[in-house]
């Protein structure tokens, strides 16, 4: 039984994201993700114009006429919404923690994704797998998706990106649409995130908080690393130690940025507090762009 007050926020989500998706991202995620296969369709007379690569000559050579076979792209695909679920994504300075804005983007793109009847699977990890939901179509799987993801209490607060692209790549064997949804507070896994890449098309989802940029001036400050309960002290009255602070998080920035781009990932970046719905349409139209 889902508690009542669990059942209205997913619901809330609902009709929130469903009115994105019928008035903003439908159209988009079909665009953005379009079915990188092809299946023969069936052959018609030849045309002024025509490839005429695409002649079928078995069948030209049995009529006495030209025909060509038409191609049509294989719709259906599979998304799998991969979510970092460590203690980070309980951190959000503005009005929404990081999951909670997960939570909402994995909706619409789960969504958008049935609207186009796609499948649609769930993958939560921490510093380890907590939860698989192998890819299934239908509002109802969609909704159990949200559900997992307020409802699961993680066994860990450490994160394990390699981890979690190395399980995509033990359960995913058909090329798929994979979403990287996570703040990216980790290291070494470049390897397994270009394997991923190069098996499926796969983009990333970075979410920020402005607070991981830029210290405010409040004179000494206990900083909790909320993965590792570490603590650190310190003066953020002191110019020096704001700089330090922001040159480290514009390094990791950059430190990801570049490997999105060496892997082939697209990625998009989203903050705390400040409204997804652009930048996620404006990510969706750049693909749709590229493709």
């Amino acid at each position: 039984m889902i508690p009542r007050e669990l059942f209205a926020k997913i619901r809330r989500i609902e009709i929130r994201t469903k009115g994105l998706v019928n008035n903003v991202f439908g159209g988009e995620y079909h665009s953005a993700f379009k079915g990188r296969g092809i299946e023969f369709s069936e052959v018609r007379p030849y045309q002024i114009g025509d490839d005429i690569r695409s002649i079928d000559w078995n069948v030209t050579a049995r009529t006495g006429e030209a025909f060509i076979k038409i191609f049509e792209e294989e719709r259906e695909q599979t998304l799998l919404l991969a979510v970092d679920i460590s203690g980070s994504g309980n951190f959000g300075s503005q009005d929404k923690f990081k999951l909670e804005i997960a939570a909402e983007i994995c909706a619409i793109l789960g969504f958008s994704a049935i609207k186009n009847n796609d499948k649609v699977g769930l993958l939560l990890f921490s510093d380890q797998v907590e939860l698989f939901v192998p890819p299934r179509s239908g509002r109802r799987h969609v909704l159990r998706l949200i559900r997992d993801l307020f409802a699961h209490e993680p066994e860990s607060d450490g994160t394990s990106l390699q981890a979690a692209l190395e399980h995509i790549l033990s359960v995913m064997r058909r090329r798929s649409i994979v979403l990287l949804v996570s703040d990216f507070l980790d290291r070494g896994f470049e390897r397994p995130l270009r394997m991923v890449s190069r098996h499926h098309d796969t983009a990333a989802v970075h979410l920020q908080d402005s607070r991981e940029f830029e210290l405010p001036a409040l004179g000494l400050m206990q900083l909790i690393d909320t993965e590792t309960q570490s603590g650190l002290l310190v003066d953020s009255g002191s110019r020096s130690a704001r700089r330090a602070f922001a040159q480290a998080a514009r390094l990791h920035r950059d430190y990801l940025q570049t490997l999105f781009r060496r892997a082939g990932v697209d990625s998009v970046a989203i903050r705390c507090g400040e409204d997804y719905v652009e930048p996620l349409a404006r990510f969706f139209r750049a693909r749709a762009q590229a493709v």
